[in-house]
């Protein structure tokens, strides 16, 4: 399983090349690590939620290259809430604004670590 550092359990995890995927891989790992982390903790997940953008091995967001067909897939596809990286927030007002007010919207900037693994 994983290590566990004041009841906060750490995992590394690792996305293979799946040259063959239709998907840019890097696009799959913030997406696929949000995914699997209700069922690894045996939490619920949170239903209609989209997160798109992606962080590098040095915890740096990566911008949503295309935020606003982002959005749009988002909808189609029943999503409701989405958290949308600090890294894309300047190419909010190139989406139409009917379409941005039908999610409820959060941000993210970065991981957080808890305060007793920052000192490891």
């Amino acid at each position: 399983m994983g290590r566990t550092y004041a009841s906060v359990v750490l995992f590394h995890t690792r996305t293979p090349d799946c040259s063959a995927a239709p998907v840019n891989r890097r696009d799959m790992t913030l997406a696929t690590y949000v995914a699997l982390c209700p069922g690894i903790l045996g939490q619920p997940g949170q239903p209609q939620l989209a997160v798109p953008g992606n962080m590098s091995l040095g915890d740096n967001i990566i911008p949503v290259e295309n935020l606003t067909e982002s959005l749009q897939v988002a909808f189609d596809t029943g999503v409701k809430r989405i958290l949308l990286p600090m890294a894309s927030v300047s190419d909010i007002p190139a989406i139409a604004g009917d379409l941005f007010a039908k999610f409820q919207t959060g941000f993210y900037s970065g991981p957080v670590m808890p305060r007793s693994r920052r000192s490891v």
